[in-house]
């Protein structure tokens, strides 16, 4: 055949270490009906500062594959919450072969057309706060891209017609697809006049939705006369793929006649009639081929000598599994982004009859729907089982309903479908079911009631069961309970909802307590980290005792939303947050700065240099609160206000120390009390915010850092500024105004002012 190759790619993205879902990279792709072969390219490289980080340490990248939705991980071994179905998919690591770079390649045969998510993320690093901007991070990117091989022009065959083929010696094999409509219980695919120069040396593969591969269903021609092969309950609305192949090295041309047949589950004694109604009445997708469907009466398409179409009869043979039920709709309720409701007619009360299960149906919209969770709840009335001892069970099943006429079965799987079952009787009126991430299209619900007796479970009798259901989609699993925050994602156009825990909280709902935080830890952490703020209180003391008002108002200031902000900030639920968030927070961080803004205006004694020294008081409340705004948590932006104003005390004092002729402050006892242990302790203090400070040492580290950092202040804060000391006016001469003798102000009250000298004179 002819294949196409299609080509597609993402942009490259950062990734991060695993906490939650939320901390993953998921990238979309959309396969096409058809594809033979799908290949994703998954290039990984490193950066560091703008350029390739070949310094940076090799670190595993794990890679999750799923179709239809994404995959549903689980790194870290959590506890998954009660009640919950976890669905399969594929993982990978990858591994550096390059020091910056490294390639993996997957392939796919035949693979599943639609939706597929790729998701990939690093393993979990220890936590460490790092300060942004201080150094060079070492960051991860990954970009994969996909490489799809798909056949155009597949042979559609069509239900009740014979297609002859002649197989040429070099050809291997033939290929056909045939779609299946609703309401289908058996197709049937059956190989005739086989001839060959070793009987029927063919294979016959079939598969649903893409093309057959070497474990799917298969007969061997040779070996079973006639050469049919059926596929019960199949998948409804899709396409069936139909593989013939040849045995290896069988020479000659071998020549046969393929035919499919469909039962019509509501109509179970009768196959679909060989002339076919329109596509649309059969609900056919576009692509069904350029031939179309055939309307109701017509003729079947012109074909070519070695593809011959036409109808032949074929024995139909009832089965008992082949009767199906009428299917209720349900009504859909949009209500915000991944909060739908499904409503059934004449509910939420449905009757479930002793001789018939009742089957539901909820659609889940392409793309739309896969990015949340699928709840559904069963509540018994117990009072309307009269004293029966009655169980109901309910068959969830993705794209086709699940129908047995052996009512003593409990099953909810067959060889090729898989499903989740619910039961609830007289003793568990509850049944619950969770669907993290659900695929998308057709979800058939079959409820079915059976009495349980001493053998096992019989059909009843005269007992009509009432049943309570709720079917939704919501974002998250009980919203994350109280230990975690359900967030909404996007990646491109895609979006999805997954949970962030906290306070040690782990797992898909946040509801694995292994490594929770306890209740006195959640009071202990907090307290420490709003106590530790009292020690501003000596600061503030020394500040008023030597007359430094405004900052004493700042460091006021600071204690008290450093404070609030902590109590507001905590994971758990001993919390207390008297305004929003994010008020708190800049106004904590704005206190913090204008702390060191303030104290280090205030050890410069600008005063007698410049008049209107308060200006800069005003101008670092302007630059700080820029700074903030623009980034709250970048290095630089809150770095340089605080050196620009230790840029004005080392000025003005190398001013002092030049006019002086000795170093200012001039005692040894003012350097050796006072600045260098003040110095030392806000080090101290940076050093361990800024290269100390985990996730899990955080609550002790940052109240340390609390204790220090205004320990620091209490000891920097220089002295009350001893006043003025003025002479009197001198005797006036006559006619020539007055004199006025001033004594200059003792930096630091280090002069004795009974011994004070005179050290200017100002004569006017």
């Amino acid at each position: 055949g002819l294949f196409v190759t299609d080509y597609f790619t993402r942009t490259p993205r950062k990734l991060s270490p695993f906490r939650s879902f939320a901390s993953i990279e998921l990238f979309h792709f959309h396969i096409p009906e058809d594809t033979v072969i799908a290949v994703w390219n998954l290039i990984t490289f490193k950066e560091q500062g703008g350029t390739f980080g070949d310094q940076c340490p090799d670190r595993s990248i794990t890679v999750y594959f799923r179709s239809g939705a994404p995959s549903v991980i689980n790194p870290l071994h959590t506890h998954f919450p009660r009640d919950t179905a976890v669905p399969g998919s594929f993982a990978l690591t990858l591994t550096w072969t390059l020091p910056n770079r490294t390639t993996g390649v997957f392939n796919v045969t035949s693979p599943l057309p639609g939706d597929w998510f790729l998701a990939a993320h690093l393993p979990k690093d220890e936590g460490k706060i790092s300060v942004k901007g201080l150094y060079e991070e070492c960051q991860y990117l990954f970009q994969p891209q996909l490489i799809v091989q798909r056949l155009v022009n597949i042979a559609v065959l069509y239900p009740g017609h014979v297609t002859e083929q002649n197989m040429a010696p070099h050809n291997r094999s033939c290929l056909y697809k045939v779609f299946v409509p609703s309401y289908t219980s058996r197709v049937l695919v059956e190989v005739l006049r086989c001839r060959g120069t070793e009987g029927c040396p063919l294979w016959l593969r079939v598969r649903a939705k893409a093309p057959p591969l070497h474990n799917s269903t298969t007969l061997d021609c040779q070996e079973h006369t006639p050469c049919q092969l059926a596929q019960d309950l199949p998948f409804w609305q899709h396409w069936y793929y139909v593989l013939v192949e040849k045995h290896p090295g069988v020479p000659g041309t071998v020549s046969f006649q393929v035919t499919v047949q469909l039962t019509d589950c509501s109509r179970p004694s009768l196959a679909r009639p060989p002339f076919l109604p329109s596509s649309a009445s059969m609900n056919m997708p576009h692509s069904f081929g350029s031939a179309g469907g055939l309307a109701l009466g017509d003729s079947p398409p012109p074909t070519s000598p070695n593809d011959t179409k036409h109808p032949v009869p074929i024995p139909v043979t009832s089965h008992a599994g082949e009767r199906c039920w009428p299917v209720r709709p349900t009504l859909r309720n949009e209500l915000d982004t991944f909060s739908v409701h499904f409503y059934i007619f004449f509910g939420p009360n449905v009757s479930v009859p002793p001789d018939r299960p009742a089957v539901f149906v909820i659609n889940l919209l392409p793309v739309l729907d896969s990015g949340g969770v699928l709840n559904l709840e069963l509540r018994l009335n117990v009072s309307s089982l009269c004293g029966e001892n009655v169980t109901v069970f309910g068959c969830l099943n993705h794209e086709v309903p699940l129908t047995s006429s052996d009512n003593t079965s409990v099953t909810c799987e067959t060889e090729s479908l898989a499903g989740f079952l619910l039961s609830v009787n007289a003793t568990a009126s509850l049944s619950r079911l969770r669907i993290p991430y659900p695929q998308t299209g057709s979800w058939y619900l079959s409820l079915r009631s059976l009495c349980a007796t001493e053998h096992g479970f019989e059909p009843c009798t005269n007992v009509t069961a009432e049943v309570y259901l709720r079917a939704y989609l919501s974002p998250c699993i009980n919203d994350c309970g109280i230990y975690g925050q359900c967030k909404l994602l996007r990646t491109n156009n895609y979006l999805y909802a997954a949970c962030e825990c906290k306070a040690g909280w782990n797992g898909w709902g946040c509801t694995d307590n292994a490594e929770a935080f306890s209740y006195g830890f959640q009071l202990l952490s907090t307290l420490l980290l709003c106590l530790s703020n009292v020690m501003f209180v000596p600061p503030v003391a020394i500040a008023v005792r030597s007359h430094y008002l405004l900052e004493a108002a700042v460091y006021i200031f600071t204690m008290f939303f450093s404070t609030f902000y902590h109590a507001c900030d905590q994971p758990g639920i001993v919390v207390f947050c008297i305004m929003e968030y994010d008020v708190l927070q800049f106004c904590d961080f704005l206190g913090s700065l204008m702390s060191v803004w303030v104290t280090v205006i205030a050890m410069a004694r600008l005063q007698p240099i410049v008049k209107q020294a308060s200006v800069l008081y005003l101008l670092g409340a302007m630059l700080l609160s820029m700074a903030l705004q623009m980034d709250r948590h970048g290095l630089w932006n809150l770095l340089g206000p605080s050196l620009f104003a230790l840029g004005i005390m080392a000025v003005a004092w190398t001013a002092r120390t030049i006019r002086r002729r000795h170093c200012y402050p001039p005692t040894w006892k003012r350097w050796a009390f006072y600045l260098c242990p003040g110095a030392l302790i806000a080090a101290a203090a940076v050093l361990l915010y800024a290269f100390v400070e985990t996730e899990e040492n955080y609550f002790y580290i940052h109240s340390i850092w609390h204790l220090l950092i205004a320990g620091s202040v209490g000891f920097l804060l220089p002295p009350r500024a001893k006043p003025s000391r003025r002479l009197g006016p001198l005797p006036r001469r006559k006619g020539c105004g007055y004199q006025l003798c001033v004594n200059e102000q003792e930096e630091l009250g280090l002069v004795d002012p009974a011994v004070a000298s005179i050290n200017s004179i100002c004569t006017s």
